[in-house]
C-alpha cells in the first residue's frame, strides 16, 4: 500500500468498501429470492468463513488467529451484528430509497462521534462539503418516508450501531491486522444470525443459484468489512467519512447493470455532487498538508 498517497488511502478504501458492500448487498438480495433473509445471512457467514479462514493462513495471520477474540474487536463486531440484524429486517420491508436514506446518516454521526471521543477538528468548509455530499445522496436515494414505522427505526437504528462499530473500531489497537477484524465480523454475525434464524425462520433449501449467490456474496463481505476498517484506521474520520455517499452511487450503477433500473435526473444530479464533494474534500485535505510547515 506504500505507493498510494497517504492523504488519499483512507478515502480510496472507504470507496473500495462501498463498493464491495454492494456487490455483496446485490448478489444477497437476489438471494433472498425464495429464502428467508436471516437464513441468507447465515449462510453467506458460512461463506464467508470458508473464504477467509484460508485467507489468514496464506496471509501468515495464523498464529494471531486467537485475536478475533481480543475484547475491542469483539466489541467492534457485536456492534456490527446489531446494526446488520436491524438492516435485514427493515429493507425487507420498507423501499430500499428509505432505508438507503436513512443510512446516510452515518457519516455525520461518525464525524460528530470523533469530534467529542477524538478530540477532532472538523472546520466549517468540511462540514459544508459533508452537507453537500448528504443531499447529494438523498437526491439519488429519493425516499418517500410515508410515514414513521417501526421498520423506518430499525434503519435508522442501523445507522447509529453503524457508526458507533466504526467509532469503536478506531479503538482497535494497531498489533491487530485488519483482516483478523473482518473475519472476526464474519464469525460474530454468523453465530447471531445463526439464532436469529433458529427462533424466527422456518429452513428453506437453497437451490444451486442460492449458493452461488451467496459464494459470491461472503467473498466480497470480507473485503467490505477489511477496507471499512482500514479506511477509519489509515485516514482522519472527517476526510473518509463523507466517502460513505459512495454507497449510493454504487447503488445506483448496480441497479444500472443488475436490475434494469435506469436513474432520472435528480439521481443523475445528486451522484455528481457526491463525487464533486468528495473530490473536493480530497483537495482540501491535500492543500492544507502542503501548507503544513516542516520542521
Amino acid at each position: 500500500m506504500q505507493f498510494i498517497p497517504t492523504n488519499i488511502r483512507g478515502p480510496l478504501f472507504m470507496v473500495v468498501s462501498t463498493g464491495s458492500y454492494l456487490v455483496n448487498d446485490t448478489m444477497m438480495k437476489l438471494a433472498t429470492t425464495g429464502l428467508p433473509p436471516y437464513e441468507v445471512l447465515f449462510l453467506r457467514g458460512v461463506a464467508a468463513a470458508l473464504w477467509g479462514i484460508p485467507l489468514l493462513v496464506l496471509l501468515g495471520y495464523a498464529r494471531q488467529v486467537p485475536l478475533i477474540f481480543e475484547r475491542k474487536v469483539l466489541r467492534r463486531n457485536l456492534l456490527e451484528l446489531a446494526a446488520i440484524l436491524c438492516y435485514v429486517v427493515a429493507l425487507a420491508n420498507m423501499q430500499i430509497a428509505d432505508s438507503t436514506a436513512l443510512g446516510q446518516i452515518t457519516p455525520l454521526l461518525m464525524l460528530v462521534g470523533a469530534s467529542v471521543l477524538f478530540g477532532e477538528r472538523i472546520g466549517g468548509a468540511r462540514m459544508a462539503l459533508i452537507g453537500i455530499g448528504f443531499i447529494g445522496a438523498l437526491m439519488v436515494a429519493q425516499p418517500t418516508m410515508q410515514g414513521i414505522s417501526v421498520y423506518a427505526l430499525l434503519a435508522l437504528g442501523n445507522a447509529v450501531l453503524s457508526a458507533a462499530r466504526d467509532l469503536a473500531g478506531r479503538k482497535v489497537g494497531a498489533e491487530v491486522p485488519g483482516m483478523i477484524v473482518a473475519i472476526s465480523a464474519v464469525v460474530v454475525v454468523l453465530v447471531g444470525s445463526g439464532v436469529a434464524h433458529l427462533v424466527s425462520e422456518p429452513w428453506v433449501m437453497p437451490e444451486p443459484r442460492h449458493l452461488l449467490l451467496i459464494a459470491g456474496a461472503g467473498l466480497f463481505l470480507i473485503f467490505g468489512h477489511f477496507f471499512i476498517f482500514m479506511a477509519y484506521r489509515v485516514g482522519p474520520t472527517s476526510a473518509v467519512a463523507p466517502f460513505y455517499y459512495c454507497f449510493t452511487v454504487w447503488a445506483v450503477i448496480s441497479g444500472l447493470l443488475v436490475f434494469g433500473q435506469f436513474p432520472n435526473a435528480l439521481a443523475v444530479c445528486g451522484i455528481l455532487l457526491v463525487v464533486a464533494s468528495g473530490l473536493a474534500i480530497v483537495s482540501l485535505d491535500e492543500r492544507r498538508r502542503r501548507l503544513i510547515p516542516v520542521a
